[in-house]
């Protein structure tokens, strides 16, 4: 670092005296920034990196907040919200993130594009992946499908097929020392010129799934010019169809308020356009429905679904478009998930999550998903029930509540505007249906 850095090494050295500072991205899929900022009761100060980006004090403690488990927000290190608006995804795109776990830039994805299109989040390793799935569900993502794949075999199943691709490679975690000792147990010389290694197959094979004119950006949050510039230069040399746009971005510590994070953008500018059309894609995916022994019947599923959403919620013209406008309903064994219409066969691919779950067939009914609750806004549906506050821990911590007799059958429930679950109301109280691997009491 005194080599790469020269008169700004000893600033470099002492920015790790200081406290690192904390982030936190509001969710555009829950509420617009002035309505999360009406209703957040933290103290905020912008990133100025990303317009989603807010710094907070530690002893604020969002992460322990009711609105946290609404989705309103993703705790995530400042200087990792810089990457996604360089990959600039937009509604309508196919967006690859190959190295998603555990899900903050995905989430930064699917937030700017707005519930349109096709998100495929990556993961291979199985328990980061079901962490990923975690926080695409509990921010309300209805357009992500979310793979357990080497990326070779990413890269066999999606030629030319994606828009913008993200590789936010695994690495040798410089910037992380300040917040995890882990990381610096974890450091030596090898091991940077192992992620190196690692990092420039992973490129190779990422490469392939980019359309023609279309982006791919890499990034790190370490500072080894072996894992980050030079990298970039030798993914030039391996793919002379791409070129890089635009200068390379480095995040400092002594620099910027984070802890450091490297990233480069290059579009592609040859090749072919080597995928299977749209068309083809329904067609089989279409066949693949139907074709699956022990599912239940699409159309069956979809009644069920159909009863559930319209009749016990009375969902809206504006809640039909953000549920079903470019998403087909597939049954997966009893549970009926709203699949992206850009997604390839999904027979044959390792699934951690095929979409957005909207519930579970159980013989003439619905049984609602929690995933469902937290992707439905308010005005998505004309059957909700807001909660106080107090109300909305006691629900978080399993408990009934106290509602108008009035009230029968299912309700979205919501807490300062943000829906959290589902409830069924009968007799005058809501009962309970937030899931009992989620409940915690609150502060």
């Amino acid at each position: 670092m005194q080599r790469q850095l020269g008169a700004a090494y000893d600033a470099f050295l002492a920015s790790y005296e200081k406290e690192r500072t904390y982030g936190l991205r509001y969710n555009p899929l829950k509420a617009s920034r002035e309505d999360f900022l009406r209703e957040a009761p933290f103290a905020l100060r912008a990133v100025p990196w990303a317009e989603e980006g807010f710094y907070y004090e530690p002893s604020e403690q969002p992460g322990r907040h009711m609105l946290h488990e609404a989705g309103a927000f993703y705790i995530q290190e400042p200087s990792a919200m810089a990457v996604v608006p360089l990959l600039d995804p937009q509604p309508g795109e196919r967006i690859l993130d190959l190295c998603a776990a555990p899900g903050g830039k995905s989430t930064h994805i699917a937030g700017r594009m707005r519930g349109q299109g096709l998100l495929v989040s990556n993961e291979i390793v199985p328990s980061r992946a079901k962490v990923l799935s975690q926080n695409i569900e509990r921010l309300g993502v209805a357009n992500c499908v979310v793979c357990r794949e080497e990326p070779a075999r990413i890269a066999a199943l999606f030629p030319a097929f994606f828009d913008r691709v993200l590789v936010d490679a695994p690495c040798s975690g410089e910037g992380m020392f300040r917040k995890d000792e882990t990381a610096i147990a974890e450091w030596s010389a090898e091991n940077v010129a192992l992620c190196a290694a690692r990092q420039r197959d992973i490129l190779r094979e990422a490469a392939k799934t980019v359309r023609p004119g279309g982006v791919l950006v890499y990034s790190t949050c370490t500072f080894s010019e072996a894992e980050d510039e030079d990298a970039a230069e030798d993914f030039l040399a391996m793919c002379p169809e791409y070129r890089m746009e635009g200068e390379p971005l480095r995040l400092m510590p002594h620099l910027a308020e984070g802890e450091g994070h490297f990233a480069v953008k290059f579009r592609r500018i040859g090749g072919t356009s080597e995928g299977t059309s749209e068309k083809d894609h329904a067609g089989s995916r279409e066949k693949d429905v139907s074709g699956r022994k022990g599912r239940k019947p699409v159309r069956a599923a979809g009644k069920l679904a159909d009863d559930f959403l319209y009749k016990e919620l009375e969902l809206t013209e504006a809640g039909r478009k953000a549920l079903f406008d470019g998403r087909t309903l597939q049954p997966f064994g009893e549970a009926l998930y709203l699949v992206p219409d850009a997604m390839i066969p999904l027979d044959g691919l390792r699934i951690e999550r095929p979409g957005l779950q909207i519930g579970f067939c159980e013989k003439d009914r619905l049984r609602p998903s929690h995933a469902l609750a937290l992707a439905l806004r308010p005005e998505y549906v004309r059957k909700s029930c807001a909660m106080t506050p107090k109300q909305a821990a006691a629900y978080i911590r399993g408990e009934t509540f106290a509602v108008d007799p009035a009230r029968k059958f299912w309700y979205l429930l919501t807490v300062q505007g943000f829906s959290i679950g589902f409830g069924k109301a009968a007799g005058g109280q809501m009962k309970n249906h937030y899931p009992k691997g989620l409940r915690r009491p609150f502060v």
